[in-house]
């Protein structure tokens, strides 16, 4: 009999996709059965005052906490551990604590395996915590194959090969700066100039209007197939990863990055000036010396090819399965 597995999400769309990136490589192994719950005003208190309990659980809208109890709980965020603690009391300790992300000090004790990424540079060392680069991400080899069978069709009519530019924008108060657009337009272009083909672009909501428009205005007749913030048609991102030939992306996403490094293609990463936090300039530099990608202004950038790809999820749900 498989053992079971609860997972607890919230509504922080982050922590979810990181957990949906391990779930899909225990499912396999694991009886699994997703906890959505919701939170109330009271959510926002400290741990310390929580402990083990449903404190700023919205229970009437939240799923059902009640035996029988898993093997394994999955708490994918700061604020669902308090629902996995007190899972684990009430079943007077039968269920062990996974925990993606540190949550803080409080409650550490009852946690079976705490997952957290290198660039967090946390300071609790001992067995309970598992370090990984990045964070974990659903792209698979079968998702870029049923993405490419989906999406070549489209493309079909572009000139090879395809540089796939992936931007992000601001981030803790940092805003995205006309002067890193300008930079990030020139470097995707001097790309262009070298490698010829096409550009498959997309933008988010934290580029911003007026950043979008100088990288677009400067990028005029280049051959290109867009999915800008805003549009409404069918998001091609997968479809961008899939069939690339090589990928541009800005750093400020440890997601998006993760998931491009995913990919086995060449990644290289634009970091911009004065932008990026010392937290993210961490996280790109562990990919660097990883050997997964390489800052887009290197030298030899153009010959980069990544010496391993980027699989956190199966590295994270390895851990999980030996737990005991």
């Amino acid at each position: 009999m498989k053992k079971t597995l609860w997972a607890l999400l919230d509504d922080r769309v982050g922590s979810v996709g990181q957990a949906r990136g391990v779930l899909q490589v225990l499912e396999k192994h694991l009886d699994i059965t997703e906890k959505q719950l919701v939170y109330t005003k009271w959510a926002k208190l400290p741990n310390f005052i929580k402990g083990r309990s449903l404190i700023g659980i919205d229970t009437q809208n939240s799923a059902e906490i009640n035996a029988p109890f898993p093997d394994i709980v999955l708490s994918t965020s700061r604020r669902t551990t308090p629902v996995a603690r007190l899972i684990k009391k009430q079943s007077k300790g039968k269920t062990k604590i996974v925990q993606l992300m540190f949550p803080g000090n409080t409650g550490i004790r009852d946690i079976d395996l705490i997952i957290v990424p290198e660039h967090d540079t946390i300071k609790h060392k001992n067995e309970k915590f598992f370090t990984v680069t990045g964070c974990p991400h659903r792209v698979t080899s079968q998702k870029l194959k049923e993405a490419e069978d989906k999406w070549a069709d489209v493309f079909a009519d572009l000139p090879r090969p395809f540089t796939s530019v992936i931007i992000g924008g601001s981030i803790k108060g940092k805003p995205f700066s006309k002067q890193n657009a300008e930079d990030l337009a020139m470097q995707i272009k001097q790309l262009h100039n070298k490698l010829g083909g096409s550009l498959l672009i997309t933008t988010s909501r934290r580029t911003g209007e007026e950043a979008q428009n100088i990288i677009m205005n400067k990028l005029t007749g280049i051959p290109m197939h867009t999915f800008l913030w805003g549009e409404k048609k069918e998001n091609p991102y997968m479809g961008y990863l899939a069939c690339a030939d090589k990928i541009l992306i800005t750093g400020d996403s440890v997601s998006m990055c993760s998931e491009a490094c995913g990919t086995g293609k060449p990644i290289l990463i634009f970091e911009g000036h004065n932008w990026l936090t010392p937290k993210h300039l961490r996280f790109t530099k562990s990919l660097f010396s990883g050997g997964f990608a390489t800052p887009v202004y290197a030298d030899n950038a153009l010959d980069f090819e990544p010496s391993k790809t980027l699989n956190t999820a199966e590295l994270i749900a390895g851990k999980i399965l030996e737990i005991r």
